[in-house]
């Protein structure tokens, strides 16, 4: 994929400047961040897609998907903030809330184990980011305009040395060296060492690029929806535990060196995990 130019990054950068933060909206767990820079002035995510048990890589994926309710508790007016309260299990509560701003979106998670047992959940999957409008591209071609980071660099997902040994055939996981093959989604492991947290993608014009990244990365996914996933640890909850996780979804100029400073510097703790 090609780059603007510099007079061309400059007037990106102006409407950039210029342009207001994206507004939210969220219906039976379809999230919606509306802005004009987006090709359709939106972008769809599932929010809250699935909390998974270890061991699920060999297994049927209903089998590791654990049930859970979300409810939308508070909307900010100018569309700008949402709040949600999700229960699984029934002991364990999760608030979370997205925050929308000029460079993307922003979420936070607490998750609380209220039960008097070990809540043995090892991640989970809070946005499934469906990126065929902005990339221009289907199932089969989207994939020219995604990347990661390996041991080369940045990396189209179409030039990564892929697999498709297993449970399911479809999609690639890209692992952390840390998290163990048997618990990761029943999907393809990619071959390729992936080198950073970020996956992303390019819009259609080139102008843009659509990122995210989270504090504790289980795995990134290129999903079957034409979808892009950070998805994170949580590593069990013991009876009272708290734990606390955010990912940032980021919208900025094409400049894929501006978005690795940025990573570095919004998730300093994580770059280890690599």
């Amino acid at each position: 994929m090609s780059s603007p130019g510099l007079a061309g990054l400059t007037l990106i950068a102006l409407a950039f400047l210029t342009h207001g933060a994206p507004t939210l909206s969220w219906t039976n767990t379809l999230l919606t961040m509306r802005d004009a820079r987006l090709p359709g002035g939106k972008l769809e995510v599932w929010s809250l897609e699935a909390f998974c048990r270890p061991g699920g890589h060999d297994r049927n994926w209903d089998l590791t998907k654990v049930p859970h309710e979300t409810k939308l508790i508070f909307a900010a007016p100018d569309g700008s903030e949402l709040r949600f309260r999700t229960t699984v299990e029934p002991q364990v509560e999760i608030l979370h809330e997205v925050r929308a701003s000029e460079d993307g979106l922003d979420f936070t998670f607490l998750l609380t184990n209220h039960g008097e047992r070990h809540w043995d959940i090892q991640w989970f999957q809070p946005a499934c980011i469906r990126v065929s409008d902005f990339t221009g591209r289907d199932q089969q071609g989207y994939g020219a305009r995604s990347f990661v980071f390996t041991t080369n660099g940045l990396t189209p997902l179409n030039q990564i040395d892929r697999s498709t040994n297993a449970l399911y055939p479809d999609g690639q996981v890209y692992l952390p060296p840390h998290i163990r093959s048997e618990d990761a989604n029943p999907r393809p492991r990619a071959r390729s060492r992936v080198t950073s947290g970020l996956i992303g993608c390019f819009s259609a014009d080139d102008r843009w690029l659509l990122a995210t990244a989270s504090d504790r990365t289980f795995e990134l996914f290129e999903g079957v929806y034409v979808c892009l996933h950070s998805d994170p640890l949580i590593a069990g909850l013991n009876p009272g535990e708290t734990k606390r996780r955010r990912q940032k979804l980021y919208l900025l100029p094409n400049d894929p060196a501006a978005l690795v400073r940025r990573y570095r510097a919004d998730f300093p703790d994580s770059t280890h995990q690599w």
